[in-house]
C-alpha cells in the first residue's frame, strides 16, 4: 500500500479497485482514504499549519494537490492567509474574504511518510469494512445462518460467517454438544452490536427461536403462514415444547409439523442434538392450552388466577410425577409456554386446600360478624371471602341467599362495616406505633393496613416513600411454579419479593398517583425557595 502514493495513475486506480473488491467496500471510500493519506504526507512536507487538500480523479487517476488560503488585508497567519496583491497572482479578481486555491507540486514520499500514509489507508479501509459488516448483519437478527467453526476460546465458539465472524457464547450452546474447528454449524443471529473493535455478531443454538426457524425451514405450511408457532419453550439438549395453530381447518397443525413417519420433526431433532420435542395444539382458551401443554399427563381441573398470573392444576395422584416431569422439566416448560406460573397438586391436596380455605374464611366471618357457624359457612359457600364483599355488595344479593331476608342482610352489612372500622382503627394505632407519619395517611389510595406494611418495611416519611419507584411500591410477585421431586414432596423456589404493597392489588396508575403525591412537597419546597430568592433580590434593589 505504501507504493500506492508514489505509483503512476494506472497503478493508483488498480490498487483502489483491488482493495475495494477484496474488502467488498465502495471504491470511493478507498480513494478517499488515499486522498487523506496524501494530505497528511503533504502537510508533513509543507507544514502541518497549512490547509492542504488532495483530489484523486476516479477515472483518469490524475492527482491534484493544493493549499486553501484566505484573502485578507493584513496577513497574520502566513500559512493560511495571503494579501490581495499575492492573491492576484493566484486568481484574477480575488477580493478580501475570498478563499482561493494555491496549487502545490506532487510530493515524493519518503519511507516514513509512506508508512504513515499506509496506516491511514489501512485504518480507513478497516473502518469501512466494519461498517459494511454491521450494515449487512444488523437487519438479519432472527435469521438462521451457516458458518464454519474457526476456534473455541474459553468455551465460546467463534464462527466464520464468510464476510464476518460470529460468536456462540457458552450459555447459548446446546449442552454437551462438542464443536470442533472446521465443523459446519447452523445458528440463529441473536443480536448484532456496533462496538469499537468492530461489529459483534452473537449467535445462538439454545434459543427457542432457533427451533422455530428450523421448523419454518422444514414445514412449508409454517413458511407460508398456514400454520403458526404461537409459543415455544426449550430445555436445550433435553426437551422442548411448541404450541401450533392452523389457519386452514383442513390441515392438522400437529400432523403437518410431525411429517410423514416423523420425517419433518426428526430433521429438527437431529439438528438440535436429539432434543425431544412435544408438538401441542395451541388454544386461545388458557385452561385448554394448559391441559395440552402438560401432556402426556392427564389433568383433572384447572383454576386460573388472572390477577396473579398463576394457574393451579389438579391431577390424579398417579399422574403427579408425570405432570411434574423429571426434575420439574415438564411443568417448567409448560409454564414457559403459557407465560404463567403453574402449581401442580393432587386431588387430595386440592381438596385439603379448599377445605382449609373454607374453614379459615368461615372462622373469620364467625368472629368478625359475630354470627354462628352455620351462617358463616353459608356465606363462604355463596362465594364470599372478604369482609369488604359483605359490607359493600348490594343488599339484594345478600337477601337473595336462601334463608336470608332484608333485615338479616342489612344487619350483616352493618356488622361488616363496623368490623372494617375496627380493623382500620387497630391498623392506625399500629401504624403510629411504628412511627409512620400522619402525612402518609393523607395520600390517595393508601389504607391504614397498607401504611402498617410500609412502616414494617422502614418507609415512615414522605421522603422515604417519594424515593421509591412505582415498581418498588406495587410490582406483583413473580413466584415460579412449584417443583416437586419424584417422591412428590413439595418444594418451592425462592420467591421474588415484588413491591412493598404487592399483595394489595394496586394498579400501576394508582401506584404512580401515590408516588407523585408523596413527591409533591419537593416541588413546593422549590417554589418557596424560589419565591424567597426573588423577594431578597427585590429588597436589595
Amino acid at each position: 500500500m505504501a507504493s500506492a502514493i508514489s505509483a503512476n495513475k494506472a497503478e493508483l486506480l488498480a490498487i483502489a479497485n483491488s482493495v475495494a473488491t477484496e474488502k467488498m467496500i465502495d471504491k470511493a471510500i478507498v480513494l478517499e482514504a488515499m486522498e487523506e493519506a496524501i494530505q497528511r504526507a503533504a502537510r508533513a512536507r509543507y507544514g502541518a499549519e497549512n490547509d492542504i487538500r488532495a483530489k484523486l480523479d476516479p477515472v483518469s487517476g490524475d492527482l491534484r494537490l493544493w493549499r486553501v488560503v484566505e484573502v485578507v488585508e493584513t496577513v497574520e497567519d502566513y500559512f493560511k492567509q495571503v494579501d490581495v496583491k499575492q492573491a492576484e497572482k493566484l486568481q484574477k479578481g480575488a477580493v478580501v474574504g475570498d478563499f482561493i486555491v494555491d496549487p502545490l507540486p506532487a510530493v515524493d514520499l519518503g519511507r516514513i511518510d509512506a508508512q504513515a500514509a499506509k496506516q491511514v489507508i489501512f485504518q480507513k479501509v478497516r473502518d469501512a469494512e466494519r461498517e459494511r459488516q454491521y450494515d449487512e448483519f444488523k437487519d438479519r437478527v432472527g435469521e438462521i445462518i451457516t458458518g464454519v467453526v474457526k476456534s473455541v476460546e474459553f468455551g465460546h465458539v467463534i464462527v466464520n460467517l464468510g464476510r464476518a465472524e460470529g460468536v456462540i457464547r457458552r450459555e447459548q450452546q446446546i449442552p454437551r454438544e462438542v464443536a470442533r474447528v472446521g465443523d459446519r454449524i447452523r445458528a440463529i443471529i441473536l443480536n448484532v452490536r456496533r462496538e469499537n473493535r468492530g461489529p459483534q455478531i452473537f449467535l445462538s443454538r439454545a434459543h427457542p427461536d432457533f427451533m422455530r426457524k428450523l421448523f419454518e425451514l422444514e414445514v412449508p405450511e409454517i413458511y407460508d403462514g398456514i400454520i403458526q408457532i404461537k409459543a415455544a419453550a426449550r430445555d436445550p439438549g433435553s426437551r422442548a415444547k411448541i404450541g401450533v395453530i392452523s389457519y386452514d381447518s383442513s390441515i392438522d397443525p400437529v400432523g403437518a409439523c410431525v411429517g410423514m413417519k416423523g420425517s419433518r420433526v426428526q430433521a429438527v431433532v437431529q439438528e438440535m442434538q436429539g432434543e425431544k420435542i412435544d408438538i401441542i395444539p395451541w388454544s386461545e382458551d388458557t385452561a385448554t392450552f394448559v391441559v395440552n401443554a402438560l401432556q402426556p399427563a392427564t389433568v383433572s381441573r384447572v383454576v386460573i388466577d388472572e390477577e396473579e398470573s398463576r394457574i393451579e392444576v389438579v391431577v390424579p395422584d398417579d399422574q403427579l410425577s408425570l405432570a411434574i416431569g423429571r426434575r420439574g422439566q415438564n411443568v417448567r416448560l409448560a409454564s414457559q409456554l403459557t407465560g404463567s406460573a403453574i402449581d401442580i397438586m393432587t386431588e387430595a391436596e386440592s381438596s385439603e386446600k379448599r377445605q382449609k380455605e373454607f374453614t379459615e374464611r368461615s372462622e373469620m366471618f364467625q368472629n368478625e360478624l359475630d354470627v354462628d357457624e352455620t351462617l358463616s359457612q353459608l356465606l363462604v359457600a355463596e362465594g364470599f371471602s372478604e369482609l369488604e364483599e359483605v359490607a359493600y355488595v348490594s343488599p339484594e344479593e345478600l337477601s337473595s341467599i336462601e334463608g336470608f331476608d332484608e333485615e338479616l342482610a342489612e344487619e350483616l352489612q352493618s356488622r361488616a362495616q363496623e368490623a372494617l372500622e375496627r380493623r382500620e382503627e387497630a391498623s392506625r394505632e399500629e401504624r403510629r406505633g411504628l412511627g409512620v407519619e400522619d402525612a402518609l395517611a393523607e395520600l390517595p389510595h393508601l389504607t391504614e393496613a397498607m401504611l402498617v406494611t410500609l412502616g414494617k418495611a422502614g418507609i415512615k416519611t414522605l421522603d422515604d416513600l417519594a424515593d421509591l419507584a412505582t415498581d418498588e411500591l406495587i410490582a406483583k410477585k413473580r413466584t415460579e411454579q412449584r417443583r416437586r421431586d419424584n417422591s412428590a414432596n413439595a418444594n418451592k423456589r425462592p420467591e421474588d419479593k415484588g413491591g412493598v404493597l404487592a399483595t394489595y392489588g394496586l394498579t400501576e396508575e394508582q401506584g404512580n398517583e401515590i408516588i407523585m403525591a408523596a413527591r409533591a412537597h419537593w416541588f413546593e419546597d422549590e417554589d418557596t425557595s424560589a419565591d424567597g430568592e426573588d423577594a431578597h433580590a427585590e429588597t436589595s434593589q
